[in-house]
């Protein structure tokens, strides 16, 4: 049996796969079985999210027990194929040729060029170094934004840095203060612009989701408030900070029924700074239409925790870019002799820089953990994949509000149903929307899986049954509900979450007005809008299910007072260091996890690793 036919019988390859592979056999009969092969592989990796195929690797794609090719005659055969081109490094792949071989990775073509172009975006912001500012008017300013700017303080690094360049990669974990650095920077080039006569600078907010666009924008506003407080700060240059944030898809200005968006390299965005937060969970299509359409001359600051998960779509670029700066260990020498005005002499100099080496600084002090929850060991634990150190803070039961339910595998029976359903319970006693989604955002239930015995579809239903009964109407009071597609009719947007509440008039806060359709028994209310809620009829929402529990994908971008952590019976693929690194840093103030010893060494010992040639292209 030829390899394409046995991937297709293992079911290794979606029908949409096995269909390239046929289109290619029909133009050309004398096609070679492993070419064939090769090209639905390519195809399936982009829905393994990843950005190409890799021959040397062919079981990322697959855990089918099969006899593959070795890797030098796979890649050979390939390379003497008439549907692959092979064009040099940077250079435009020829239309005719539906794949693309470079560096041993297949692509798909349309993927190649994403990536091609997105580095070529980043070096050209990089390159496009802005009008020198007067450090010497900064100074006071920035010495009261940062009173331990000499101490080697990296807030006040990156701040710096972006004052004399056009990209900023700021990476951190939770609360490591990147919001509150990006508000202090903002502060900084308004105060730049007034101290050259120039116009306030145009700034735009962004992120993947409505929900975590919604959090950037509190978050920023909050920073704000904070900054009115300080000695030396003017007050007016906080109030021009920009408060409000939108998606990265209103700010490109999508087009219906079409993958383009209204700004790209020919309409540029019309913003001087562009700020992205959750930079990990943009994929790669977006960040490249993204940076295309940043106008030359403009500032794009990048904002992530590269040690989530990636985006669900293909591409892990926010780690490819951080793999390509290296280690930050330090400035440039010739970038730190100009910031030493503002960071003095104590600042470390990098010996041996890569390109983008000078564009990234990692945050590490931790900001936000409150004191009821002591989950920095656990994360760092986590994310270096240390499955001794892990079980061991577990099982030590020392780390505050960190809980171990170890082989617990059902939510719903004993301590999880006594600490999960009551809080639930409570949203149907809410005084009015508002306070209901306040309660909404105690408590959730994060999974690993979306389906299967601990997957968020069958957990929301016996939630739902525990809740209202077997015979409850689809829309009852408290129903928790989670928006899965974009709607910018609703303003409305994956991963926003609503609550129903039955249409009595003295449960709506003052002033509220219900949107479209929603005068019915049950009303679906939402965070926004100048009142603070916005009330839809549930029949005209966009796509959505339920949210009492929901999975670790969904829940990036968003936090919750608590969290409990369900991981599945079983060990699965997709399981990773990422996943439970980014399941348990959804957590203000407590945190739940139910797994086994054997699932979480196995999660603890896998990557999310994507295959992607991001890095070496931009220079890492």
């Amino acid at each position: 049996m030829s390899l394409l036919d046995t991937l297709y019988r293992e079911g290794a390859l979606r029908t949409i796969d096995h269909a390239l592979a046929q289109a290619l056999r029909r133009l050309d009969r004398d096609t070679p079985d492993w070419v064939l092969a090769a090209a639905a592989l390519a195809s399936q990796a982009i829905a393994h999210g990843h950005a190409a195929f890799d021959p040397s690797r062919p079981w990322l794609l697959s855990d089918a027990a099969i006899d593959w090719p070795p890797a030098e005659e796979w890649l050979a055969a390939l390379r003497d194929s008439r549907w692959i081109a092979a064009p040099a490094d940077g250079a435009v792949a020829h239309r005719d040729a539906p794949l693309v071989l470079e560096r041993g990775l297949l692509y798909l073509r349309r993927y190649r060029e994403y990536e091609r172009r997105l580095a070529a975006g980043l070096r050209r912001i990089a390159a496009s170094a802005p009008p020198a500012p007067d450090l010497a008017a900064l100074a006071p300013l920035f010495a009261a934004l940062f009173p331990n700017a000499r101490d080697d303080d990296r807030q006040a690094r990156a701040a710096a840095v972006a004052l004399l360049q056009s990209l900023l990669l700021a990476t951190g974990g939770p609360g490591t203060g990147k919001t509150t650095t990006i508000a202090r920077l903002l502060v900084l080039l308004i105060a730049q612009a007034r101290v050259e006569g120039a116009e306030p600078p145009r700034i735009a907010l962004a992120a993947p989701t409505g929900r975590a666009a919604e959090r950037m924008a509190e978050s920023l506003r909050a920073a704000a408030s904070r900054l009115r407080d300080l000695d030396g700060v003017d007050t007016t240059l906080c109030e021009a900070l920009p408060v409000e944030a939108s998606t990265l898809h209103r700010l490109l200005g999508s087009v219906p029924d079409s993958p383009r968006f209204r700004h790209d390299a020919s309409r540029p965005l019309p913003f001087d700074i562009v700020v992205v937060d959750e930079a990990s969970m943009v994929d790669l299509p977006l960040m490249c239409k993204l940076v295309e359409a940043v106008a030359d001359g403009a500032r794009l600051i990048l904002l992530g925790d590269r040690d989530q998960l990636p985006s669900v779509e293909a591409g892990d670029v926010l780690a490819a870019i951080v793999d390509a700066a290296g280690e930050d260990d330090g400035l440039p020498l010739a970038l730190a002799e100009r910031l030493r005005p503002l960071l003095g002499d104590a600042l470390p100099v990098q010996p041996d820089p890569t390109p983008l080496g000078a564009y990234r600084v990692h945050l590490r002090r931790g900001y936000r953990q409150a004191e009821s929850l002591e989950l920095a060991p656990l994360a760092e634990a986590t994310r270096a994949g240390d499955a001794d150190a892990v079980l061991a803070l577990l099982r030590g039961g020392r780390l505050a509000g960190v809980h171990f339910h170890e082989d617990v595998h059902d939510p719903l029976s004993g301590n999880g149903r006594e600490l999960l359903l009551p809080t639930w319970r409570a949203l149907a006693g809410a005084a009015d929307p508002l306070e209901a989604l306040a309660l909404a955002a105690r408590l959730r239930l994060l999974t690993a899986l979306r389906d299967g015995g601990q997957g968020a579809a069958p957990l929301n239903a016996r939630i739902e049954e525990a809740l209202a009964g077997a015979h409850r109407p689809p829309y009852f009071h408290g129903r928790l509900l989670l928006i899965t597609e974009n709607s910018y009719r609703h303003g409305l947007f994956n991963g926003d979450i609503g609550v129903c509440l039955r249409a009595d008039a003295s449960a709506r806060p003052a002033g509220a007005r219900e949107q479209e359709g929603s005068a019915a028994t049950t009303v679906a209310w939402f965070a926004g809008g100048s009142d603070g809620v916005r009330g839809f009829h549930p029949s005209a929402l966009p796509a959505h299910g339920g949210a009492f529990a929901m999975t670790v994908h969904k829940a990036q971008g968003s936090e919750f007072d608590s969290v409990w952590l369900q991981l599945p019976r079983q060990d699965a693929r997709h399981l990773s260091r990422e996943l439970l690194y980014t399941g348990m840093t959804r957590a203000r103030q407590s945190l739940h996890i139910a797994a086994s010893e054997p699932v979480l060494r196995q999660a603890l010992s896998r990557h999310a690793a994507r295959v992607s040639g991001l890095a070496w292209r931009l220079g890492g």
